[in-house]
């Protein structure tokens, strides 16, 4: 049996994943950038073959994304995250239509087409506002867990209005509403509404859709996730492979390029019969 292998290779996290030729994932991992960029893809992928309890020899093909998709030095091909994403999202929601990826680094917006291709998208500029470092910031202040953050926000009955777009500076604003009495609950629902008003703003300047994918680790806040649906006023998908959706993209990409011929002919042969 031969598989394919995608690996995401983030501002924060590497993920990897591998699919057999049913395009069933069948190994994952996800490691944190604990260690240099040049060593944190090979853990990863040695890591997913072990979820996957097969060998790297059974492993056909290997496609990189992400922030440091070059430093993949035994992946086979690089593919830009916005397709990746793009990809596997389709994959996973077939009425996909556009993608909204939060990662600890930038924002993306990316309209889908039926096929699964990108007809636009929009990137947040060089600021981290409006990123998953965003929500970083006001973990550090409020000492307290990223997990944490969006069930406590939910709560908030008189949000706070968070002004600055820096998340250099955020830290010191989310202090001051504090020492000024405001609730960490307020001041939370603060942080997601002004990442949510970025995260909007990028999906207008390429058209709001019929059906969204929300990608990356902020997914998992279910604050984002309902603000987000509220605002965009479409129905969100999130996967619990949220996290892993590039990584899935990229190793649907390697899947076309290991198994794709040998596929169209075996259904060539099968329609002639």
């Amino acid at each position: 049996m031969k598989y394919v292998a995608g690996v995401d290779v983030g501002s924060t996290q590497t993920k990897a994943v591998i699919i057999d030729r049913n395009r069933t994932i069948v190994g994952r991992a996800l490691l944190d950038m604990e260690t240099s960029m040049m060593t944190i893809a090979p853990d990863a992928f040695r890591a997913a073959l072990k979820n996957a309890d097969i060998t790297e020899d059974q492993i056909e093909y290997v496609t990189a994304t992400g922030y440091g998709r070059y430093n993949v030095t035994f992946g086979d091909e690089q593919v830009t995250e916005i397709s990746c994403h793009a990809r596997g999202a389709i994959h996973l929601f077939p009425k996909t239509r556009m993608v909204i990826d939060i990662g600890g680094q930038d924002t993306k917006a990316i309209r889908v087409g039926p096929d699964g291709q990108v007809e636009d998208f929009s990137m947040n500029d060089k600021c981290a506002a409006g990123t998953g470092r965003f929500l970083g910031a006001a973990s550090y202040a409020l000492e307290m867990p990223l997990s944490e953050l969006g069930p406590l926000s939910l709560k908030s009955t008189n949000p706070v209005r968070i002004t600055t777009t820096c998340t250099v500076f955020a830290e010191s604003e989310i202090i001051s509403h504090l020492a000024k009495g405001c609730l960490p609950e307020d001041v939370l629902m603060g942080v997601h509404q002004a990442i949510t008003s970025r995260c909007v703003s990028l999906a207008r300047r390429v058209g709001i859709e019929s059906e969204a994918t929300f990608t990356g680790g902020v997914s998992r806040n279910i604050a984002m996730v309902k603000l987000l649906a509220q605002q965009l006023g479409i129905p969100i998908n999130v996967s619990p492979d949220a996290h892993f959706i590039g990584a899935l993209g990229a190793a649907l990409f390697a899947h076309d390029r290991a198994f794709g011929a040998a596929q169209q002919i075996a259904t060539a042969v099968a329609e002639e019969a």
